[in-house]
């Protein structure tokens, strides 16, 4: 028997699930996936142990060179007994399509087993999670314990509820009149910063008016009298160099 030259996917196994009484749980559809890696055309059927439980689309065909398909398995609204569950399988059969033949039926029934590349699935049954008496106790101590605390902490703020509500209004109306204060303070000080501005502008007219006096008059009028009479002996005693000179010549 030649080895099977598709690709399947899942490999191994094939997941069902079913409920507690052992029902296929409905709408729920397990897919196969068969791909086609050479360059040559593949027929394919897909075969079950138990084929009146499920339903597969399709469950045979025609691959080409590179190309898949996916098979949907979908399980009947039956019971599944528990004594055959490891009786159910699945097999992918494949065969490579002789050419010149298209009668696709007639291949299958010339075809030998030793031509037939086989490939079997086994499936697995999942039912839900049973849950343990153990657990829910414990969860029910654990409900009981978080209801407790609950109550507790709800009662601690009922009774802290209203202090903490006028300590807190007490430090607003204390934060309030500081800021006024501050506020106060800070416009007085801008008061007299601007006084104090003024002030240094008059300073600074005044010197700038004084220094512009002194540079504009000259000399004071004390000073000028002062001078008068040094210029008037000077003058007396060039005139009398003049005569004495007008002699002696």
């Amino acid at each position: 028997m030649p080895n099977q030259v598709l690709t399947i996917e899942p490999q191994n196994e094939l997941k069902f699930k079913v409920d507690f009484s052992g029902l296929f749980e409905q709408g729920f559809t397990t897919y196969m996936r068969l791909t086609n890696p050479t360059t040559d055309t593949v027929l394919f059927k897909i075969k079950t142990t138990a084929p009146k439980k499920y339903c597969v689309r399709p469950n045979s065909g025609v691959l080409e060179p590179n190309s898949k398909v996916e098979i949907a398995i979908t399980p009947q609204p039956v019971y599944l007994d528990p004594n055959e569950k490891h009786k159910h399988k699945f097999m992918v059969q494949s065969v490579v399509a002789p050419e010149g033949k298209s009668n696709i039926d007639q291949v299958w029934k010339e075809i030998s087993n030793d031509q037939l590349m086989d490939y079997k699935l086994k499936c697995v049954f999942e039912t839900p999670r049973v849950p343990n008496l153990n657990d829910a106790g414990d969860n029910a101590a654990q409900n009981e314990l978080s209801k407790k605390r609950v109550a507790a902490a709800e009662s601690s703020t009922k009774t802290l509820a209203f202090p903490k509500a006028d300590n807190v209004e007490t430090d607003l109306q204390k934060a309030t009149s500081e800021v006024i204060l501050l506020r106060e303070e800070e416009s007085k000080l801008r008061h007299e910063n601007l006084q104090l501005k003024e002030e240094l502008l008059r300073l600074h007219q005044s010197v700038g008016e004084g220094r512009g006096r002194r540079h504009s008059y000259g000399p004071e009028k004390n000073a000028q009298g002062a001078l008068a009479p040094w210029i008037a002996i000077a003058v007396g005693m060039a005139f009398l160099g003049i005569i004495i000179g007008k002699f002696l010549m």
